[in-house]
């Protein structure tokens, strides 16, 4: 039962999705006739006659529920419509590019499982000896929260820019595979192969090791018990990864020019062309869908007879004093930089473009001039600032959802299973490229983990012994709200928000190295690394400082996430 009501909860998020890209000529500021009439004929002026052509064409005039019925039933029937663009069939780009996109997914599956067997198979030796099994460290799960499009632009900047080892751009042969599925499997990799050692270190604490080592087995079927009994509680990360994956699909097909779905919906969104755009979000979003029904029914077969999993495992940490040397090496650094851009105006100054570091600009000028180091400080306040108001828009909707546990469950294990790539291009489409939609994109796919953590909370306040005690003393439901209830999940519910804060400005950054974001000449770190990618090879530091933050940023909250764990085992 629960598995068919998350798969009709998806169907419904997915059918929202595509009702949303049929009805974006009418909640769209901007005219889709112009897009098209400019994207079709380059030059031609604008006049009344021609925009009204243009509509008659693409069938405006019909009005918004023909056009969202003749697109359901043709996508019904198998048909997924005609360019508004080019005027050929859909299926003619989009398949070709489905092809291509599952070519590049399937590279980077094959990476996250490699990493992840080479991680676990250790543990599982070990496991079955009965010695200690260890999780990955910090320098592992700051990889692990590395947004694939860094990694994309690190890969061109190392691999194609310095070493000259793999082609950078394109999509026609074996060695073109190599550098986008590293970007899009490495930190999937990261985060199953953690996951895995901590799953294996709690199965085999188990009394059943024990016993099957005293007994005398084998030690290759004490690692096929443990690895039977790992397993379920991975198979839904497994799904998660995969839903990442198919997300970062946008960002690094973009950086290396594969001919991919994802590439193919961001340039339908910056044209208007919402069939393409529409068919591109089926399929993705689809296919995110079915990784995630996927792997529930693959855990619930290799589920105990009891129906139970192994125990979730809290990830090992290192010692306290390893976090403090992660926390000064990467946290210092990057407040010091904050403050030295916010000390500086950066001002334009086209005689010093792409100028080496030196005395009065440490780590060298961009491309129009300005001190990188004062960019960069700068910069993290459009990055983190934008996430501190995605961060609070997210944690309002979770806590007003956390009381209506029916319906914040649901949607949340569905929206959960959306890349926020995928909503920033809806985003931009309706209301125009900006920062105010990165929010807002943002926001769309940070609710779900905080809204089902709210429902729980709320259920847990509810369940309480004393609650029945006041509410026989006459204390009415207003009362039990404020002084029982909302106390009791805003605090905790604050604190999970906080640990998503990371998340949320790698969020902004990767909208706005797909240009979803921040404007072009922000110093957003997202924006700031795109714009001087270029430039690589002149003046790679205004490309590895965004980056080089960003991976501070990412290690020093790692690190200090695992102080709180330390000293509470003391």
């Amino acid at each position: 039962m629960a598995l068919l009501r998350g798969l009709l909860t998806r169907l419904a998020v997915l059918a929202a999705v595509l009702a949303a890209v049929g009805l974006l000529p009418w909640l769209a500021a901007r005219d889709p006739a112009l897009t098209v009439l400019r994207a079709r004929y380059p030059g031609r002026e604008a006049t009344a006659t021609a925009l009204a052509s243009v509509r008659a064409d693409l069938g405006l005039d019909a009005g918004p529920l023909a056009i969202l019925g003749g697109r359901f039933g043709g996508l019904a029937r198998g048909d997924l419509g005609t360019s508004w663009v080019s005027g050929e069939p859909v299926a003619a780009s989009v398949l070709p590019a489905l092809g291509t996109s599952l070519t590049v997914m399937a590279a980077a599956f094959a990476v996250v499982l490699a990493i992840a067997c080479a991680a676990t198979l250790p543990a599982l030796a070990r496991a079955a000896e009965g010695r200690p099994v260890r999780g990955g460290g910090i320098a592992v799960a700051g990889l692990a929260a590395l947004p694939e499009f860094l990694v994309a632009a690190l890969g061109v900047a190392v691999f194609a820019a310095w070493l000259g080892l793999l082609p950078a751009y394109g999509f026609t042969g074996p060695e073109h595979l190599v550098l986008p599925a590293l970007a899009m499997g490495l930190s999937g990799g990261g985060v199953l192969a953690r996951l895995s050692r901590d799953a294996v270190g709690a199965v085999a604490a188990e009394d059943w090791v024990r016993q099957w080592r005293a007994a005398g087995y084998a030690r290759a079927r004490i690692v096929r018990g443990l690895v039977r009994r790992a397993l379920p509680p991975l198979l839904p990360q497994l799904a998660i990864i995969a839903v990442s994956i198919t997300g970062a699909a946008v960002a690094v097909e973009t950086v290396f020019a594969v001919p991919g779905l994802g590439r193919t919906a961001l340039a339908a969104a910056d044209a208007q062309d919402l069939p393409v755009l529409q068919a591109c979000l089926l399929l993705l979003v689809g296919l995110g869908f079915t990784a995630g029904l996927l792997a529930r029914l693959a855990a619930n077969r290799l589920a105990g007879p009891d129906g139970t999993t192994a125990p979730a495992a809290p990830p090992a940490t290192g010692p306290r004093r390893t976090a403090l040397a992660w926390i000064a090496c990467t946290a210092i650094p990057l407040l010091a930089a904050v403050a030295y851009g916010l000390a500086r105006t950066g001002d334009i100054g086209t005689d010093g473009r792409l100028a080496a570091p030196s005395a009065a600009h440490w780590l060298g000028t961009d491309e129009l001039g300005r001190d990188v180091l004062a960019r960069l400080g700068q910069g993290a306040l459009w990055t983190v600032g934008a996430a501190v108001a995605a961060c609070v828009l997210s944690y309002g909707i979770a806590l007003a959802l956390g009381f209506a546990p029916r319906l914040a469950h649901p949607l949340a294990e569905a929206c959960n299973s959306f890349p926020v790539a995928i909503a920033g291009i809806i985003v931009v489409v309706i209301l125009g490229r900006g920062q105010t939609g990165a929010v807002l994109a943002v926001v769309a796919v940070s609710w779900p983990p905080l809204a089902a953590h709210a429902a729980s909370l709320t259920a847990q306040a509810r369940a309480a012994g004393h609650r029945e005690a006041r509410l026989a003393l006459g204390a009415g439901p207003g009362w039990m709200l404020r002084r029982h209830t909302l106390p009791l999940v805003a605090g905790p519910l604050a604190s999970h928000a906080g640990l998503r804060l990371p998340g949320m400005a790698l969020g902004i950054a990767s909208l706005g190295f797909l240009g979803l974001g921040a404007g072009p000449d922000s110093p957003e770190w997202g924006a700031s690394l795109a714009r001087s990618l270029p430039y690589l090879e002149r003046a790679p530091l205004a490309a590895l400082a965004p980056a080089a933050a960003m991976i501070a940023m990412t290690l020093a909250v790692t690190a200090a996430l695992a102080l709180p764990r330390r000293q509470r085992r003391g």
